[in-house]
């Protein structure tokens, strides 16, 4: 059973950060690439980005909540102390990605919706715009924080800590 754990642990750790890698520098930007443009056009290609950020936010919250349950096996079963560093670094990355797909994301899409969508003004599109802009560094900056955390977390998934308590 601890091997199990401990395979549980390293490879949802494993598979969110390369998860996250690979949409933020490989998916991500392939909705704006040239030939996603021409194929789709720019209304399009955002919208359809939208659809994939939607599931990679879902899929943060599903390793998230992997790595919780994982920390509290860990502690109830083994007896290993709960490192207080791990768990607040988890519970930061966790509350980020709800910030990121529950506020910033929905934020974005209703923007999105007044910059290409019928019926909006030549000036409620220069401010969808101009917010729009804010909006997206802003979540470009938490992604990175987030894909930062999930970086350390897999280290400390990965690296032995202060050892295992056994109950007799």
């Amino acid at each position: 059973m601890i091997g199990f754990l401990r395979f549980v642990g390293v490879a949802n750790a494993a598979v969110w950060f390369g998860a996250s890698i690979f949409f933020t520098f490989s998916i991500g930007p392939a909705f704006f690439s040239d030939k996603m443009i021409e194929l789709l056009s720019r209304p399009y290609a955002g919208a359809a980005a939208q659809i994939i950020i939607e599931r990679y936010f879902l899929f943060h919250e599903l390793c998230g909540g992997v790595a919780l349950a994982h920390l509290v096996a860990e502690w109830l079963y083994m007896g290993k102390p709960l490192q207080r560093l791990t768990l607040w670094l988890l519970l930061g990355i966790f509350a980020l990605g709800l910030v990121g797909g529950h506020s910033l994301q929905p934020k974005l899409r209703a923007l999105h919706r007044t910059i290409y969508g019928p019926g909006s003004t030549a000036q409620a599109i220069d401010q969808a715009k101009q917010s729009f802009k804010l909006w997206h560094a802003a979540s470009q900056a938490l992604n990175f924080v987030v894909l930062g955390g999930v970086a350390v977390y897999l280290w400390r998934a990965t690296t032995p800590g202060s050892g295992y308590r056994y109950r007799a």
